[in-house]
């Protein structure tokens, strides 16, 4: 008869293996990622060292600053005290992930497994992710509002295509059709609680200034990393405009669901700042120098990260 104490060891034994092999996956993917795209990371890093230095250096610290920000928002979507250094460590973990699974789902995974080893329920706390992407989206949208009174004519709706109202049509039909399924009940279950947590939020006035103050903070720092760049690349824009376009382009690259938007959300800025006026190659120098900041240089640390979190049972 096995002892209890055999039996203790042995799930130790198997969730060191896996906590091993997990961080083994998390190396492997750094390394695959670091190759495939080296040439981009090369080319970006030869053009910006001859940038200007101090605007770079402006940009990495905002690019660090946002880690702060999603924990300030995140911390501010719970009713409990997060333990502060790990949720900005597991922030970083998941700004690394993000860029590994496609639609956020690798932030949403590191996430919600933070948040239920800190004690919330498995409902409690995709409601509060749900909370958080919710702010975050509403403060995107203010900011693109402000911005675009500030900078008339900017923005224009570009030719929608067919096939974009025939996938609006079948949203609609499907919206329409959706509380006749079984589907419903958990639906109205779910939006239920969102909104009652949302009632909480603002019913405490510091968690609604966390909650609002990260999100409006994140997407200003992730605006500011870009503006930084093409100051120090000497982009002919004014800051207002390129923040107008950067939150526009990666709002419209969120529509693909790449992983952390790549391709999409370059593609997205590049257009965008040369349809208004930035010569072609200081565009794509700025582009890659954002994606530097904000993907390349953290990635491997990020990942790293996430295999020591795991590997403490932090996740």
């Amino acid at each position: 008869m096995t002892a209890p104490a055999d039996l203790v060891t042995a799930a130790g034994r198997r969730r060191a293996y896996w906590h091993t092999g997990c961080c083994l996956a998390v190396l492997v993917v750094a390394g695959w990622l670091a190759l495939r795209h080296w040439p981009t990371v090369e080319t970006g890093a030869v053009r910006l060292a001859v940038a200007d230095q101090g605007w770079l250096l402006v940009g990495a610290t905002a690019a660090v600053a946002t880690w702060a920000s999603a924990a300030l928002a995140q911390q501010g979507a719970v009713p409990c005290r997060l333990p502060g250094g790990r949720l900005v460590a597991a922030q970083f973990a998941a700004s690394a992930a993000n860029h590994v699974l496609p639609a956020g789902l690798g932030a949403g995974a590191v996430n919600l497994r933070f948040l239920m080893r800190c004690g919330l329920p498995a409902g409690r706390a995709a409601s509060a992710l749900a909370v958080k992407a919710t702010a975050g989206a509403a403060a995107r949208g203010a900011l693109i509002a402000v911005l675009a009174a500030a900078c008339p004519g900017l923005l224009r709706l570009p030719r929608v295509p067919p096939v974009v109202f025939g996938a609006l049509l079948a949203a609609v039909a499907l919206l329409a059709v959706l509380p006749r399924t079984r589907l419903w009940p958990r639906c109205r279950r779910a939006v239920g609680a969102v909104l009652a947590d949302i009632r909480a939020v603002h019913a405490n006035p510091p968690r609604a200034a966390a909650l609002w103050g990260g999100s409006l903070a994140f997407a200003a720092l992730h605006s500011l990393v870009l503006i930084s760049v093409t100051q120090a690349v000497e982009l002919p824009l004014s800051p207002l405009r390129v923040a107008l376009l950067y939150l526009a382009a990666s709002s419209a690259a969120a529509l693909l669901p790449t992983p952390g938007g790549i391709g999409s959300l370059d593609a997205a800025l590049a257009f965008a700042l040369t349809v208004n006026g930035a010569p072609g190659a200081a565009a794509a120098s700025a582009v890659l120098g954002y994606r530097l900041l904000t993907v390349w240089l953290p990635l491997v640390p990020g990942l790293l990260v996430l295999g020591v979190l795991m590997r403490r049972n932090a996740l």
